[in-house]
């Protein structure tokens, strides 16, 4: 005996009998592979088989496949209900067989209607035809199930991921822990983005949980479509993205250094910015370069205190609001309002209304690029001593901007990144001064310039291979630029007046 994937036995056939197998037994079969899974095909293949008009109805009497048939609806309630399996009749001019069709989530009905008697080979043509179609509802039925559980993950990892980008670190692992037990246990990681094209991103994520083993929160970037987003605490999860970039000649990989979960959205930025370079790479993939950053420059009590101050007037909102604030800031420095409402979850007006909120708590206008990158640096500041790295309290008063950036260290560094553009025959350094006083809007810089916006851009665009850093996308490279020129005083430092003060109530 023989079984079979509908849980039927069948007596396993002589060479003989697979030799004699009828014509339409093979026909029917053909209609099981890959290609050939229709009912609707199925069906019009039995209505020519057998001579008949036929007819496949869902519970609820709804005509799934074949053409409309007048039949006993008390029957077809009793085969569809479960009552009874099969149902046989005559109506005078016509000959009518009503057979369940059963899968494990409902009961369809199969009714053929034909001129002439049925005879054995048309009975055995129907009652044949209607465990394929069984069948192929019953696949079809977990495929379906199959898809809403993995779309249901994904939505899930999609969640954890926009926890982890607003510092909710507590909620992410609660969530985590329930399906993916032990993926964030670890205090740091890093994050990486994959890239292909968006056509095929669905199955590069598919591959970036199989190469990992599901040891990785693997997420489809909410915010570009070619891109998939992989935070790991595994050391291992680098080589095995490698292995995955070198199988396949249209996948780029950009990592981060390893950052606490807090700070994800920081590790994110710079998967992104190694993302850029690994695109000119032979071996594709490249990881974020831990360069000099200015803010390393800097006194560490001094930078404390200035940054504490500058952000000091978000305190007087509750420290969920502050953190919802700070979070929202911090990425909406980095990306597009539209960009930050995606990989946030929440919509592109609550990313503005936050993000003007802290414009004017602050007293600055983030339309000057100056004031972003002011602020950045201080968010940034703020998340070195959460995670406990910048050492005690300044006792001293705060100094200012001015202080911060003037000292030699900072100064001999600035220097050192721009005077790279005075090797360029055309005014590079110029045209980038200009543009980032413009509000890096390249039609006014034009003006201001008395040249076309084309060559601004141009100018701009030639600059980032010099300075290794990308300043047409907004983010830490660009404002690292901006605090080099404020630190040489090539642009006017940005204006914070803080609160207005509230009215008077006498």
């Amino acid at each position: 005996m023989a079984a079979r994937r509908d849980g039927i036995r069948r007596p396993e056939p002589t060479a003989g009998e697979r030799s004699e197998q009828p014509g339409w037994a093979r026909e029917l079969l053909e209609h099981l592979r890959p290609t050939g899974r229709d009912v609707r095909r199925i069906v019009d293949w039995l209505a020519g088989t057998v001579h008949a008009s036929v007819a496949l109805r869902d519970a609820s009497g709804a005509l799934v496949a074949g053409t409309g048939l007048p039949l006993d609806e008390d029957l077809v309630a009793a085969v569809t209900s479960g009552r009874i399996a099969s149902a046989a009749w005559e109506d005078g001019e016509h000959h009518l067989r009503l057979v369940k069709v059963g899968h494990p989530f409902e009961v369809w009905a199969l009714a053929v209607s034909r001129d002439a008697p049925f005879d054995r080979h048309s009975a055995d043509v129907v009652a044949h035809t209607a465990q394929v179609v069984e069948l192929l509802l019953t696949a079809r039925e977990t495929a379906a199930a199959g898809q809403r559980l993995r779309r249901a993950s994904a939505d899930l990892r999609l969640a954890i991921l926009q926890l982890l980008m607003v510092e909710d670190t507590v909620a992410a692992r609660r969530v985590a822990a329930g399906l993916w037990p032990g993926l964030l246990d670890a205090d740091t990681a890093c994050v990486y983005v994959v890239e292909s094209e968006p056509a095929h991103r669905d199955r590069l994520a598919e591959e970036c949980l199989d190469t990992t083993r599901e040891e990785a929160l693997v997420v489809r970037c909410p915010a570009m479509d070619g891109h998939v987003i992989v935070v790991s605490p595994r050391e291992a999860t680098a080589g095995e993205l490698k292995s995955l970039v070198e199988r396949h000649p249209d996948i780029f990989l950009g990592g981060s250094v390893w950052q606490s979960l807090a700070r994800t959205a920081t590790a994110y930025g710079q998967a992104v910015s190694a993302l850029a370079v690994a695109r000119f790479r032979p071996d594709k993939t490249a990881v974020y370069a831990e360069r000099t950053h200015p803010e390393r420059l800097m006194d560490p009590a001094a930078l404390r205190g200035w940054a504490a101050r500058l952000l000091r007037p978000l305190d007087a909102v509750s420290h969920h609001i502050r953190a919802e604030l700070l979070a929202t800031t911090r990425l909406g420095l980095e990306f597009t309002a539209v960009n930050t409402a995606k990989i946030l979850g929440v919509s592109r007006n609550t990313v503005r209304a936050r993000m003007e909120r802290v414009e004017t708590m602050l007293g600055t206008d983030f339309d000057d690029v100056t004031a972003r990158a002011v602020v950045h640096l201080a968010l940034h500041t703020q998340i070195n001593l959460q995670d406990g790295r910048a050492g005690g309290t300044c006792a001293t008063p705060a100094p200012g901007l001015t202080h911060l950036v003037s000292g030699p260290a900072v100064r001999s560094w600035a220097e050192g990144l721009l005077e790279r553009l005075d090797r360029d025959a055309r005014p590079l350094r110029r045209t980038l001064r200009t543009w980032i006083a413009a509000g890096v809007n390249a039609e006014r810089a034009a003006q201001l310039l008395g040249v076309h916006a084309q060559t601004v851009r141009e100018h701009v665009r030639s600059s980032e291979p010099v300075l290794e850093r990308q300043l047409l996308a907004a983010g830490t490279d660009l404002y690292e630029v901006v605090l080099a020129h404020l630190a040489l005083g090539d642009l006017e430092h940005p204006v914070f007046t803080g609160p207005a003060p509230a009215p008077s109530s006498g």
